[in-house]
């Protein structure tokens, strides 16, 4: 079944909004969230996943990397951060097969890069974050809600970033 979309689209001039932005999400994340950060190579999904990691009061944001590696990161902080990286996987099954399911309903939050590789194994509802590279410092911004779960977080940052990230 098709879950219902809403999205929000805006421009991400540089570093300091895209932690601005992460913080905003992480503070309103809630257990059994899942994030799929989607977008190329140098795009920031690392950076916006230690920017939430923030918003979720990490003790230590630096401890956040890519997890491309090792595929799964834990952190400890208001909620725990499950951090993937897809990018290695061979296909969604692979993702599965790290015990995915467990994850999505271990009252974290679950943070997945390159989750474009492995969508059938996403959950019905989960928020997409796509990051698009437009200049060297300016990114693209989609953030869309995947089913009901997630629709006020989208209809929030529309309201508290129409006037850009510095308002908020």
């Amino acid at each position: 079944m098709d879950q219902p979309k809403t999205s929000f689209s805006f421009a991400i001039a540089n570093l300091e909004q895209t932690e601005r932005l992460g913080r905003w999400l992480g503070s309103r994340l809630f257990p059994n969230s899942v994030v799929a950060l989607l977008g190329q190579l140098g795009a920031g999904k690392t950076h916006l996943s230690r920017a939430i990691a923030q918003g979720l009061e990490i003790s230590n944001e630096r401890l956040v990397t890519s997890p491309t590696f090792v595929l799964i990161q834990e952190y400890p902080a208001r909620l725990p951060i499950f951090h993937f990286d897809a990018y290695r996987l061979a296909n969604p099954q692979a993702f599965r097969d790290l015990g995915v399911d467990e994850y999505y309903s271990g009252g974290g939050v679950c943070l997945i890069e390159w989750a474009d590789r492995i969508v059938p194994a996403l959950p019905e509802q989960y928020l997409e974050i796509r990051l698009e590279i437009v200049q060297q410092d300016v990114r693209l911004c989609q953030v869309t809600a995947i089913g009901e779960l997630y629709r006020k977080i989208v209809e929030n940052l529309r309201l508290d970033w129409s006037d850009g990230p510095e308002a908020s």
